[in-house]
């Protein structure tokens, strides 16, 4: 494992994780960062607060271990909701370390973060594995957001401003431009990261960082449950849903986040995840 850091690194030496890093920018990220917040700010405070150069080393390499941290959780969760680490991937602490050039202690902060959002279990002596739902986990996290949704989606019309159907529209766009590529982890992604932003949209902090979890543990759930071949999430569904919002219709809207939500988990069924990819592969674009 190397112990350089980037800025220490030998001549000649290319960094294995630039590219899952510099693609990290969208609405995951956001939501993350914004929960890291409060935590992150009184660490800096306090650091901010002692005397001397040193002290304000050590503050910047903290502020920088976590960033990192937040880059790995990203990743992974990218990955899951892109179907690229179906569940049971083992995440090595020893690979996290290659890929990023950081230490077993910063990689374990992102993998506790994952553990409390359910996305991966640590198992002792044996490391981290992507979490695998169970059938009465699925009904529980559908339930969730069916819940969720319903308090979102009215939010979202009493906070409606153009710039905001515009962000819609532009991510519908995206998510159609995925279909019609024919490329299915981005366009599962983005499905996901379309009810993220109307999480984003409806302007309470809470109920978004909610969603974040819910969406990833969606991921996993649609990745082991999936009808192969079958559209998880109905770009059209995601189309009315948008016109429902720019009418002002509370209550049609809700009611067919609710359908749309009940429509996904009817069409899950026990099935067998696909090929496991390395964790290089996968994070590789997240």
């Amino acid at each position: 494992m190397s112990k350089h850091t980037p800025a220490e690194r030998p001549p000649g030496r290319r960094a294995r994780a630039a590219e899952p890093a510099a693609a990290n920018e969208g609405i995951i990220e956001g939501a993350v960062e914004m929960a890291a917040k409060p935590a992150n700010k009184a660490a800096g405070d306090t650091a901010g607060n002692a005397p001397g150069n040193t002290a304000a080393n050590a503050s910047g390499k903290k502020r920088g271990a976590a960033a990192v941290d937040l880059r790995i959780y990203s990743a992974v969760v990218n990955a899951v909701m892109s179907h690229k680490l179906p569940p049971g991937t083992r995440l090595g602490e020893a690979e996290f370390c290659e890929l990023y050039e950081v230490s077993r202690t910063t990689v374990r902060k992102a993998l506790q973060r994952l553990a409390h959002d359910h996305i991966v279990v640590l198992r002792p002596n044996r490391g981290a594995v992507v979490a695998s739902p169970s059938p009465q986990e699925a009904r529980d996290v559908f339930t969730a957001r069916r819940a969720i949704e319903r308090a979102i989606v009215p939010l979202v019309i009493r906070h409606v401003t153009p710039a905001s159907i515009g962000r819609i529209r532009a991510a519908l766009d995206a998510e159609e431009a995925a279909r019609r590529s024919g490329d299915r982890a981005a366009w599962i992604r983005l499905g996901g990261e379309f009810h993220l932003l109307l999480a984003e949209l409806a302007g309470n902090a809470v109920l978004q960082r909610f969603m974040v979890e819910l969406v990833s543990r969606s991921s996993l759930i649609i990745a082991v449950y999936e009808n192969p071949g079958v559209p998880m999430c109905g770009n059209h569904e995601h189309h009315d849903l948008l016109a429902l919002i720019e009418n002002g219709d509370e209550q049609g809207a809700t009611a067919l986040i609710e359908h749309h939500l009940e429509e996904i988990e009817a069409r899950l069924h026990l099935g067998t995840p696909e090929r496991k990819l390395s964790l290089a592969e996968a994070l590789a674009g997240c």
